[in-house]
């Protein structure tokens, strides 16, 4: 299994920027692909990015595409997100998971909260 844990969310003013983080445990992370999904008060669940193990291939939903960016330190067992130009749009609490076959994991999740 993996356990996996959120940090970096906060409040931010709209423009401004933040650096999400996920570290994992339990299991190698370099063996999972890895993503971040997000969700906002009233909403569905809305996935954010996605990368492959090696990061060769990432993905970004239209509404953040340009200004997140998905990585991960698979030495460190870590993944992160770097968001700018942050909106109020993005509100929301942002998980980060992991994905390999039917296994699947993800965290609690971080809240991030962008003022208008």
């Amino acid at each position: 299994q993996v356990q996996l844990v959120e940090s970096g969310g906060g409040l931010v003013q709209s423009g401004g920027s933040l650096r999400l983080s996920c570290a994992a445990s339990g299991s190698s992370l370099d063996r999972y692909a890895v993503g971040w999904f997000r969700q906002a008060p009233g909403k569905e669940r809305e996935g954010v990015s996605c990368a492959t193990t090696r990061s060769d291939v990432t993905n970004y939903a239209d509404s953040v595409k340009g200004r997140f960016t998905i990585s991960r330190n698979n030495a460190k067992n870590m993944e992160y997100l770097q968001m700018n130009s942050l909106k109020p749009a993005d509100t929301g609490v942002y998980s980060c998971y992991a994905l390999r076959g039917p296994s699947f994991y993800w965290g609690r999740g971080t809240q991030v909260t962008v003022s208008s």
